[in-house]
């Protein structure tokens, strides 16, 4: 009797022309000159609703404040409606290419930072609304705030619409490489000549200022009981002690977060005091808590940041299969794994934790961080801002998913890119109506 065949068939695994093929397939579903359409009458909920609505849960006397820096321009009203735009987006069709977005990529959420060797890296740096969802999100989010910053120094749309242009043209390029490198060389590849951008540059020089002793001299003064944190209200007040206590003891799930070797480096350092912070736009309302420890004496200060995570403003609008595949329960530990997916370094103290049955986000305040401002990119630097925007993008996408399938999809023309700077002028002048909207609404 014949022995039975041992050998098994080996599940075919695509190559990588295949998987470009499969990009280039997915233009039957959504043409890439498709991208230039935004319609305004497909929206199925007015923007102040949507806002209304994201402010459930925030400290309500931080609120207004939240709505102040909203109605300063169009560009503070863009960052912190991304509910809204969640909400537009998905009225409009897509690619169907599911990739780890940044969710909030716009120009001032790229930064510099001390990465854990201790050289300063720059790179798309805020993950609060990061998920899984179709790839070209990030790149119209991306696209309009090039066109609205643009307009905030007075730059005619003509030249925004080119910056527009370069940044595409610079993802495209760089997805294309990445889709004909080996894997791992894509996991470590690193952004050079960042200090030629003039806008990267200036950032460099004042990340490399902001190390943990001037975020001490900044935030921190003495006292009868030694150094504690300022007041500075509403933007920095001192805790209760009941919130202290509860926000020490979170460290003790946040440790578990970390690398073992992390812990050890974590372990020796002791808490002095905790605040609250108020930061960011979008994240203004939401409980956010510093502590301020100290390791081998006063000259070591350690600031951590734990940041409220209520959720992405995408989840309604994604394929919840995937995401139940794909995401993990605890929105600071969703935050946590699309930053390391996305980024090629990232804080080595970063984590999450629990308090209260709120799910925070751990990071390090300041340490060695810097943005750019909107004046950094007068003359070329839109421009040349707006290329280096398009090149970290697509190391992001690139890590965290298929850039064969991707540079498949993209091409090597200038349909999308042209689709796209049509679409940030169109979604710029609809940010704009927004914006006087709510200024109206607010006067009422």
């Amino acid at each position: 009797m014949a022995s039975p065949s041992t050998s098994q068939s080996t599940p075919h695994f695509p190559t990588p022309e295949e998987r470009r093929e499969l990009g280039r397939a997915r233009r039957k579903q959504m043409a890439r000159q498709d991208h230039a359409q935004w319609k305004p009458e497909a929206r199925r909920r007015k923007p102040l609703a949507l806002m209304n609505e994201s402010m459930r849960g925030r400290v309500p006397a931080l609120v207004a404040l939240k709505w102040e820096r909203m109605i300063e321009s169009p560009f503070g009203y863009f960052r912190g409606a991304v509910p809204v735009m969640a909400a537009d987006l998905a009225t409009l069709a897509n690619t169907g290419i599911v990739n780890q977005i940044c969710g909030d990529a716009h120009v001032r959420n790229l930064g510099a930072f001390a990465a854990p060797d201790g050289r300063l890296v720059f790179d798309i740096n805020d993950f609060d609304e990061t998920i899984r969802g179709p790839f070209e999100w990030d790149l119209k989010r991306l696209s309009t705030s090039l066109v609205l910053a643009g307009r905030a120094l007075g730059i005619k749309d003509s030249f925004c619409g080119d910056a527009v242009q370069r940044m595409v043209a610079r993802y495209r390029k760089f997805v294309d490489m990445f889709s004909q490198m080996p894997v791992t060389d894509i996991a470590r590849y690193q952004v050079h000549r960042l200090q030629r951008i003039a806008p990267v540059g200036k950032a460099l020089l004042k990340a490399e200022r902001s190390t943990p002793l001037h975020t001490l001299e900044q935030l921190t003064a003495e006292g009868k009981d030694g150094r504690r944190f300022k007041e500075e209200k509403p933007l920095l007040t001192p805790v209760n002690p009941a919130t202290r206590r509860a926000v020490l003891a979170s460290l003790v799930e946040y440790t578990t977060t970390l690398q073992p070797e992390r812990r050890h480096f974590l372990a020796q350092y002791h808490a002095i005091d905790v605040a609250f912070k108020v930061v960011g736009t979008g994240s203004v309302g939401l409980r956010d808590y510093v502590i301020y420890m100290e390791g081998n004496g006063p000259g070591d200060p350690l600031f951590l940041q734990i940041k409220e995570q209520p959720g992405s403003a995408y989840v309604g609008y994604v394929d919840s299969e995937g995401l139940e595949l794909h995401a993990p329960k605890h929105e600071g530990q969703r935050v946590v794994n699309g930053q390391r997916a996305m980024q090629a370094q990232s804080d080595p103290f970063l984590g999450w934790t629990t308090i209260d049955s709120r799910h925070y986000e751990v990071r390090q305040l300041n340490d060695h961080k810097a943005s750019i401002v909107i004046e950094d990119l007068e003359g070329d630097g839109l421009g040349e801002y707006a290329e280096m925007c398009g090149e970290l993008l697509a190391r992001g996408h690139a890590r965290s998913g298929d850039a064969c399938v991707l540079a498949g999809y993209v091409g090597n023309g200038k349909r999308l890119s042209e689709a796209l700077a049509a679409f940030a002028h169109a979604y710029a002048d609809q940010t704009v109506a927004d914006w006087e909207e709510l200024r109206a609404a607010r006067k009422a």
